[in-house]
């Protein structure tokens, strides 16, 4: 039985920041393990040209604690009239990693985003030609779909179309949560990967509905039925590298999960690292976790991996029940209870 584990210094392929004194408070979690991330650009307006990017990345970096290294990878927010020209020189200059496709209303501050697939097809035409990533939330937003299905839907209305008609664009379909995703991922060409979540690899939707409703196991997309949170889990730990990590942490503070209408988000940056080696613990693949964590992220984006390692410990980590957050509070993953490995030092 392994006990230690040193790995390359991983990196968040997803996550939420926020802005302001959230994303002051919530940076440091991430920096201290992670060593760059994707960081999703629906603030509020949202960050839909180089500009506003590049701002926002200068307060990012404002937030890093002293010493730390930390990269943020900034992506541009598409909608029904973004400019193809500005993306290009964005992604040109630097600023731009890549490019996130939101159906309008999918997900919080999403209502800015592309109400008809068929609109942006000149900005996918462009970022083919230049080869910009492009990052999908793969959910239609049909009010007739059933919440549970809408994955499944947009792989078919969508997502098989995109492929088709943009053979050599990149394409990560992200956080994503069912059997029919990771079928989709496996099958396609290698320009297609997937990034997975520690909540879905951890709980199906009973998480959210027994014994009450649980507002902190509630993100979107939602957590499915166990097939598919088994299909993530072997698929996770497979060794395949259209597989990485991308833990969609998203801050909510304790007051806006637990009220009447409860926003979606989990917050996993404070142990993701450790939650996601659990996993792969419980599933007897720890040889494949670096490649997961450390290694399927870069190669997919054409980014050297990290040269700095991390190691972590076999150890019972009790994660708190709450953490203070510019003067609130707000509840990580896993609060209350208690995981299996820590990061060591």
């Amino acid at each position: 039985m392994t006990d230690t584990l040193t790995i390359r210094r991983p990196d968040d392929w997803h996550l939420h920041f926020r802005d302001g004194d959230i994303m002051r408070g919530v940076v440091p979690y991430t920096a201290r393990q992670f060593a760059r991330a994707i960081v999703m650009p629906n603030l509020t307006p949202p960050v839909t040209t180089a500009a506003l990017a590049a701002e926002y990345r200068d307060r990012i970096n404002e937030a890093v604690p002293q010493g730390v290294k930390f990269t943020p990878l900034m992506t541009c927010y598409l909608t029904d009239t973004t400019d193809p020209d500005d993306l290009a020189r964005g992604f040109a200059d630097g600023v731009f990693t890549a490019a996130k496709l939101y159906p309008a209303n999918a997900t919080t501050n999403s209502a800015h985003g592309v109400s008809d697939v068929a609109k942006l097809y000149p900005v996918l035409k462009q970022m083919e030609t230049d080869g910009i990533v492009l990052c999908i939330h793969g959910e239609v937003t049909d009010h007739d779909i059933d919440v549970f299905d809408r994955e499944a839907e947009f792989i078919e209305r969508y997502m098989r179309s995109i492929v088709r008609d943009f053979p050599q664009l990149k394409i990560i379909f992200e956080h994503i949560t069912t059997a029919d995703a990771v079928k989709f991922v496996e099958q396609s060409s290698p320009n297609i990967a997937a990034t997975i979540t520690p909540q879905h690899l951890h709980i199906n939707r009973n998480a959210m509905l027994v014994g009450g409703i649980q507002p902190h196991n509630y993100c979107l997309p939602v957590a499915k039925r166990e097939l598919h949170r088994l299909a993530l889990r072997k698929a996770a730990t497979s060794g395949s590298p259209k597989f990485f990590l991308g833990t969609d942490s998203a801050p909510h503070l304790r007051g806006d999960k637990e009220n009447d209408c409860g926003c979606a988000g989990i917050f996993g940056a404070p142990y993701a690292l450790e939650s996601y080696c659990t996993v792969f613990d419980e599933e007897d693949a720890l040889e494949h976790f670096e490649a997961f964590a450390s290694l399927n992220g870069p190669a997919f984006y054409g980014l050297p991996a990290n040269e700095e390692t991390i190691t972590l410990d076999r150890a019972e980590v009790a994660v708190p029940e709450e953490l203070d957050l510019a003067g609130q509070t707000i509840v990580p993953w896993h609060g209350g209870q208690t995981i299996g490995w820590r990061i060591a030092g």
